[in-house]
């Protein structure tokens, strides 16, 4: 008889799931729709959408007086040229960004951060500080949350840039319209480890010089990706004060692969 009461209850608990997740699964085909659970699966689906739908891992991370952003770089096709597959896109001089997600979509949201930056620039006759330029592309993407004329982007941005008042800075803003500033952050398929692996040096990177900020980021890529790169599997970008955004060459990257290879970061 006890045997029979918890099988009983196992079925009825199984059926309970099952109509819960039925039922839920009435609210995944408009965005704008809550569901019982309180969910919008669309926008959760758009940001799964954006972490996993390129299959790369991004890394940026702040030193003391420098940013730095480094992404793999994977040609989709043989006959591509190399040269125009890029994530990392200058949105001015001196405000960059790493895109990770649907190719599409980033380059229509690269766009609009350079129509909003520049538009900025014309209005109020100064740069967009990169704080409200990542508010003003996070407004935007809520927006999408909220009609159903309209998509959420399936892109995550990292923008970065180094602030006369505030120095280096970093912010991510996903396709719900979060926005955050950072010390480092990941994003793509392995954003999890990469999160861990940058969590145990947080408290150090405030020192760090600019190209030991560099050898810290491509060295989490290379930790979370269990992988040795060549400077061709992956691009870089760095911004200083005063500076304008560089992106590392070939040469470059080597240099610092090298002094990776021969210390322990």
């Amino acid at each position: 008889s006890l045997l029979v009461d918890e099988v009983d209850g196992a079925s009825k608990s199984r059926a309970a799931d099952c109509a819960a997740m039925s039922r839920d699964s009435n609210y995944d085909h408009h965005i704008t729709i809550f569901s019982p659970a309180g969910k919008l699966y669309q926008v959760e689906y758009a940001i799964k959408c954006a972490g996993t739908a390129s299959g790369l891992t991004s890394v940026a991370a702040r030193g003391a007086d420098s940013v730095v952003v480094v992404t793999q770089k994977k040609v989709p096709d043989r006959l591509v040229d190399p040269t125009s597959v890029t994530n990392i896109h200058k949105v001015t001089e001196k405000v960059a960004v790493l895109m990770t997600g649907r190719s599409a979509d980033c380059r229509a949201q690269v766009t609009r951060l350079r129509y909003e930056a520049n538009e900025f620039k014309f209005q109020y006759g100064y740069a967009m500080p990169v704080a409200a330029l990542a508010k003003r592309i996070a407004d935007v993407c809520q927006v999408y949350t909220q009609k159903a004329s309209l998509r959420a982007l399936a892109s995550i941005c990292i923008l970065v840039a180094v602030d006369d008042e505030k120095g280096p800075q970093i912010f991510k803003v996903d396709p719900a319209g979060h926005y955050f500033p950072y010390f480092a952050t990941a994003a793509g398929a392995k954003e999890s480890e990469a999160t861990n692996f940058l969590e145990k040096k947080a408290d150090e990177l405030g020192s760090y010089d600019k190209d030991q900020t560099i050898r810290f980021a491509i060295a989490a890529l290379q930790s979370v990706l269990s992988a040795d790169f060549k400077s061709t599997e992956i691009e870089a970008l760095v911004l200083e004060k005063n500076e304008r955004a560089k992106y590392l060459t070939e040469e470059d990257v080597d240099h610092h692969l090298n002094v990776l290879a021969e210390t322990d970061l």
